[in-house]
């Protein structure tokens, strides 16, 4: 029992706004391209 709570305990590489961010910019990133793409 002491190695599962010690599991859920385990720390991010990163903050977690971090996370947040990066996939924020990486979807406007692709929404982006997909845009510019059926323009042509």
């Amino acid at each position: 029992m002491i190695n599962l709570a010690e599991e859920m305990h385990r720390e991010l590489p990163a903050p977690p706004i971090f996370f947040g961010v990066f996939t924020f910019v990486v979807f406007v990133v692709l929404l982006y391209l997909v845009l510019r793409l059926d323009r042509d």
